[in-house]
């Protein structure tokens, strides 16, 4: 059901309900205006037969009033009987006097006496043959002629009619009032709510599709313009919350396109310093290999050249030899100088900023393998003065090496903590992996030792790892059995930020 059937239907109930009370109401007045008047009719009757008594108490005077009466009696069909009683108080009984009537009806003396004892008329509704009526006993005293009783009946059907038919009026009456109240209604819905909400629906209807501009012109000074206004005002509040949506968003678009350029910067720096500290792991084993021998040579040709028996063409050979040693010398000296790493940039870095870069760079690694990396700091663990991409280099190895032991998946757990008796914080990379064997342990720090047969630059991983936490006055820490993980600790010292 419609809210416009339900105001309609409660309206025309309420007014159903008060004009059924209101027309009973008239109903019960009109009953007492019509019952008051016969009563007074009948009083008027009775005081006057009472008077016409009192003035012609003889015989022909009493034949007179008979006559009288029966001619009211047939001039006014209202009247059904009048009589007139003599009581004698003494032996308490009464006599009929003189009367007209138009229907047979015995007024009961016990009637009679109680009225004239009690000096107050009483009236009975009474129930003829010609329909109802209503009786008036009216006691009158006088000095003269002793007490009297007059008694009139007058018929009830007229009243009975006028009730009957004012009733049908107001039935007619108030079913007219109801169905032109009806159509009023209706007009005044269609004009004062529907009109106005259908307005604000419609205003309404936009926003889902994302039209916050729509507003509702207020020219209403009552509810509806109240319910417009709020509107407006919810509107405004939600186009400026859009607005700063959108705006937040593009923001954080851009911010999200800042990080990752970031993290593709640090992760080409991190490449870059692996690659250098690869390669100069490479110059410098291939200048111990290659620098002893050359030395060696290089002295040997010197010493034969401090003969003067030589013959000239060997004499120039010789002193090739040690042109060309030296310029070999020369050579990995420069390749030793080119692919030295660059002075250390240390810097103040909390472990949450260290640890939140770090799985960034790590990320695109994790993707797609099955491994989770969790993260966990303790707190009160103070921040560190280290170099920002040497250190992300340490931990990012240590977290490749872990995802190289797991293809199958399984978890990481990066963590840092305090070290109070060492001054330092310890910063964990441990995986579920196989573990590494006891006899093993004591060479994975060595260059290029690699468990893995791949062809490529192995094992150099932990042997930058732990140049880097040496450079940083630290010390690294290996936890391994086979079959249980493998947990890397890197104990980097707490280092106050020295004063400019």
């Amino acid at each position: 059901m419609t809210v416009r059937v339900r105001i309609l239907v409660v309206t025309l109930a309420s007014l159903v309900l008060a004009m059924s009370v209101w027309g009973w109401i008239q109903l019960r007045v009109l009953e007492n205006i019509l019952f008051e008047q016969q009563i007074k009719r009948l009083y008027d009757v009775a005081e006057t037969v009472h008077t016409y008594y009192q003035h012609f108490p003889t015989r022909q005077g009493l034949s007179a009033l008979d006559v009288t009466l029966k001619d009211l009696i047939q001039a006014d069909i209202r009247f059904a009987r009048i009589d007139i009683f003599t009581v004698d108080k003494n032996r308490k009984d009464a006599d009929y006097v003189a009367g007209a009537s138009r229907l047979q009806y015995e007024w009961p003396e016990v009637a009679i006496l109680s009225s004239l004892e009690q000096s107050v008329p009483k009236y009975t509704e009474l129930t003829t043959d010609s329909g109802p009526a209503l009786g008036l006993l009216y006691p009158f005293t006088s000095d003269r002629e002793g007490p009297i009783v007059v008694g009139v009946i007058s018929f009830s059907q007229s009243r009975g009619e006028i009730l009957s038919r004012a009733r049908m009026m107001l039935v007619y009456s108030t079913a007219g009032l109801l169905v032109g109240i009806l159509l009023v209604l209706v007009f005044i819905y269609g004009w004062i709510i529907d009109r106005p909400l259908k307005i604000i629906v419609e205003a309404i209807d936009e926003f889902p599709r994302g039209l916050y501009k729509k507003r509702i012109s207020v020219h209403w000074k009552d509810e509806w313009g109240y319910v417009a206004e709020h509107f407006n005002s919810m509107a405004d509040e939600i186009q400026r919350v859009h607005g700063e949506n959108q705006e937040l968003t593009r923001h954080l678009e851009q911010r999200v396109q800042e990080a990752t350029s970031k993290v593709v910067q640090l992760t080409k720096q991190v490449n870059q310093l692996q690659q250098l500290t690869a390669l100069g792991y490479l110059t410098a084993t291939l200048a111990h290999d290659l620098g002893t021998p050359l030395h060696s040579i290089a002295g040997m040709a010197q010493l034969l050249l401090e003969r003067a028996d030589w013959p000239p063409d060997v004499h120039r050979k010789l002193e090739l030899i040690v042109q060309q040693t030296q310029r070999l010398n020369l050579v990995i000296k420069n390749i030793r100088r080119a692919t030295r790493l660059p002075e250390p940039h240390m810097e103040a870095l909390s472990i949450q900023n260290l640890f939140g870069e770090t799985s960034a760079l790590v990320e695109p690694l994790i993707q797609n393998t099955g491994v989770s990396l969790t993260v966990r700091i303790e707190e009160g663990v103070p921040g560190l003065y280290v170099d920002r991409h040497r250190t992300q280099t340490a931990l990012f190895n240590l977290i490749q090496n872990a995802l190289e032991v797991m293809p199958e998946g399984g978890g990481i757990v990066l963590s840092a903590y305090p070290v109070p008796e060492k001054n330092a914080v310890a910063m964990s990379v441990r995986d579920e992996g196989p573990g590494i064997p006891r006899e093993l342990q004591e060479k994975v720090f060595e260059p290029f030792f690699s468990t893995h047969a791949d062809e490529g630059l192995r094992g150099l991983g932990l042997a930058i790892v732990q140049d880097i936490v040496k450079m940083h006055g630290g010390e690294i820490e290996l936890k391994s059995r086979p079959g249980e993980g493998t947990e890397f600790i890197l104990y980097f010292p707490i280092v106050e930020k020295p004063s400019a």
